[in-house]
């Protein structure tokens, strides 16, 4: 692409060696980058793009996206913010592929991707076909295979390209995790989704975004970015639902799901067993009446995902009994609330968050006999969030019978001290019901002495990784593969 053709719809401040070369591809890394591509400076937290410049154009570089003059002899496309307009620069380069799509977009603190996998499963038993862009990667239409992704909305010129190829791929939609990570940061700028579902907000991230109205904004951006005749799927039951609805644009149809309170999509006459959850649905929008829902997934927190995936169906003009089908034939996402051995019932979960514990240590509950205990180990990460730690240490040592405070990812801190952040918020001072094990595979074994047969064991926080990441190394390590060995 002509370098002229490419930056005509990009608000720039100048040009400098204005020459209309021709443009081969876009690159942030000036080790990597390649012959004719052109290189974006990004300024990051600990690096300047700027100074990279000049390696970047010894390397093949034949221009530069970037915020002030260099002396270096290429053209310059000289802008306000390199991180917030690379994404015009890559949505340009790539020929805008989400106007060719339908694209779905689903955010909020937990239940993002389970929801993105049941309304790619929903469209596609409505015979359409539809891609997945989320944390375990990018998956397209009809395949099992995920391809690995280092972010769960990846970055600009990875997103556009990876939409573009879907897009070549006949496929026409794609359900897609936002994270506020990648809204703040407008890694979704040039995107044009047809729709966006809202799970829930609670306490994550705020390393990043410091206050809970600042993790709202970034979120409510999907929202804000939506145009007349799209549409919004909002969880009413959430206490950030008004706001949500007050950001809407004129012109977009609000949906809304709930169990609690009213809704367009609510359940009822929930009940909960080993083999899944029972409950009806009452679609006023849909016009269907009341309709049986037998899900393979457990727990209240996937009565939620399945509503917002349901109402994210029924919004887009699919019929409900394909939509509710759909639900029915699906088991669980990887790492999600995921089942590994029957006796003692070990489940694996993401939850990494005290929103997250909470709800899957109530939908554990809800499946331990009463004669059983229900057992929970859990971490927290490292180089995150520390207000969450002694929260999530109060909750599961007010929802659990047996706790185990482990490592989770403790990154450059120390796995003890992290530790000891969790343990604040412990109350229990009984040895019998609280062990301290740092070493995550240790703990994991300790396991087979403190679980009996009938008891149900809960492993948070990393669900689908499969590795940990220490201080000086990242290792492979599954809680899955684990579990399997102590218990299987």
């Amino acid at each position: 692409m002509k370098l002229q053709e490419l930056i005509k719809n990009i608000k720039i401040k100048k040009i400098l060696n204005e020459k209309d070369i021709d443009i081969t591809g876009i690159s942030y890394n000036s080790k990597t980058v390649k012959e004719g591509e052109i290189f974006v400076c990004l300024k990051g937290e600990h690096s300047d793009g700027h100074e990279f410049a000049k390696m970047a154009v010894e390397n093949g570089a034949a221009a530069l996206y970037c915020e002030k003059e260099l002396d270096i002899d290429v053209p310059q496309v000289i802008v306000e913010s390199t991180r917030h307009q690379i994404a015009d620069l890559a949505a340009a380069f790539y020929n805008y592929p989400s106007k060719k799509i339908k694209l779905i977009g689903v955010t909020g603190t937990n239940g993002k991707t389970t929801v993105t996998h049941l309304i790619q499963r929903i469209v596609e038993d409505a015979q359409h076909k539809c891609a997945l862009i989320g944390t375990l990667g990018y998956k397209l239409s009809g395949k099992d295979t995920y391809h690995d992704a280092k972010h769960t909305t990846p970055q600009a010129p990875e997103l556009q390209k990876t939409l573009e190829m879907i897009y070549e791929q006949n496929i026409d939609y794609v359900a897609m995790e936002v994270s506020s990570h990648a809204l703040e940061q407008n890694r979704v700028g040039g995107c044009d989704f047809d729709g966006a579902v809202f799970t829930n907000l609670t306490q994550d991230h705020l390393d990043y975004h410091i206050t809970m109205n600042n993790y709202f904004e970034a979120k409510a951006l999907l929202f804000r970015g939506l145009k007349k005749g799209d549409f919004a799927v909002i969880n009413n039951d959430d206490e950030y639902a008004q706001r949500f609805k007050d950001v809407v644009p004129e012109g977009v149809k609000i949906y809304t799901y709930g169990i609690k309170n009213d809704a367009d999509v609510k359940a009822e006459d929930i009940d909960f067993s080993i083999h899944g959850a029972k409950f009806k649905i009452n679609a006023k929008k849909a016009a269907a009446g009341h309709k049986d829902v037998n899900l393979q997934m457990n727990g209240m927190f996937s009565v939620y995902n399945a509503l917002a995936a349901l109402t994210a169906g029924i919004a887009m003009g699919f019929d409900i009994d394909v939509c509710i089908r759909a639900l029915e034939e699906t088991k669980s996402v990887d790492g999600r609330f995921e089942i590994v051995s029957k006796k003692p019932l070990v489940i694996v979960d993401y939850a990494h968050t005290p929103d997250g514990l909470e709800n899957v240590l109530k939908a554990a509950r809800e499946l331990t006999p009463k004669d059983a205990n229900l057992v929970c180990m859990f971490g927290c990460g490292g180089d995150r969030d520390a207000t969450k730690r002694p929260k999530m240490g109060k909750i599961a040592d007010e929802n659990a019978d047996i706790v185990v405070v482990t490592s989770d990812n403790p990154r450059s801190e120390d796995p003890q001290l992290i530790i000891s952040d969790i343990l604040a918020g412990i109350k229990t001072v009984n040895t019998q019901k609280v062990f301290v094990e740092p070493d995550r595979r240790t703990a994991i074994s300790m396991l087979k002495n403190i679980a009996k047969e009938n008891d149900v064991v809960v492993l948070a926080g990393k669900g689908h990784e499969d590795y940990q990441i220490l201080k000086d190394k990242t290792i492979h390590f599954d809680d899955r593969e684990e579990a399997r060995k102590v218990f299987c």
